[in-house]
């Protein structure tokens, strides 16, 4: 299991008015770490070492 990029606390925050389920955080941070290698590619095929939010 890999540390999570996303703080279930925070979620539970976020969501007031329904309950979250155990799985539903490690579910959100897969899709995070996709989007941020997604972001990574996309700015090496830019040519830049710094990735920035239209790299989202």
């Amino acid at each position: 299991m890999t540390d999570s990029l996303v703080v279930r606390s925070k979620i539970k925050d976020y969501i007031k008015d329904m309950n979250v389920s155990g799985d539903f955080s490690e579910a959100l941070s897969k899709k995070c770490e996709q989007l941020i290698k997604d972001a990574i590619e996309r700015a090496k095929a830019n040519g830049r070492r710094t990735v920035q939010s239209r790299d989202l």
